[in-house]
């Protein structure tokens, strides 16, 4: 019997994160989804804010590998490995920072096993979003790494 692919929404900063540093704990995540390892799903909304930071000025700066081009041959890639689900809705709610709230949204929508963040709100917010998701584990990406290696063993 096959596995069960996990179902999984990266935040923003997971995205800006692998793009920047391929080698890093959040390249190693989008990694897995590039191997079809795991369902990785995003909304418009958050592509549009993924390309919105990613091209900021001060981001930019930091990170000079992140030309136009690889920017725009970065998304058209997540575009490419992903599920886009163009309708998410606004269920959830996250009164300590609603920014944060497309993701949540978005993981119930997909029924996610996993949001991966590095987002204090949602790692501290995790049980008690969870009440109303059971299913969701919120995870920064080594613990997410180290659960997807548990599942699969070191064949991922």
């Amino acid at each position: 019997m096959a596995e069960h692919r996990p179902r999984v929404v990266f935040d923003c900063m997971i995205f800006l994160q692998a793009a920047a540093r391929r080698a890093s704990p959040s390249g190693a995540c989008l990694a897995l989804a590039e191997q079809d390892l795991l369902e990785l799903y995003v909304s418009p909304a958050i592509l549009a804010e993924v390309n919105d930071v990613i091209r900021r000025p001060q981001i930019r700066a930091k990170f000079r590998q992140l030309t136009d081009d690889v920017v725009v041959e970065f998304i058209a890639r997540i575009e490419q490995i992903a599920v886009c689900v163009d309708e998410v809705g606004t269920g959830i709610t996250l009164a300590r920072d609603p920014k944060d709230e497309p993701y949540l949204n978005l993981a119930a929508r997909s029924q996610a096993d996993y949001l991966v963040s590095r987002d204090r709100d949602l790692l501290e917010a995790g049980d008690t979003i969870t009440t109303k998701m059971p299913n969701l584990r919120i995870v920064d990406p080594v613990a997410f790494l180290i659960a997807v290696r548990a599942q699969f063993g070191n064949n991922f």
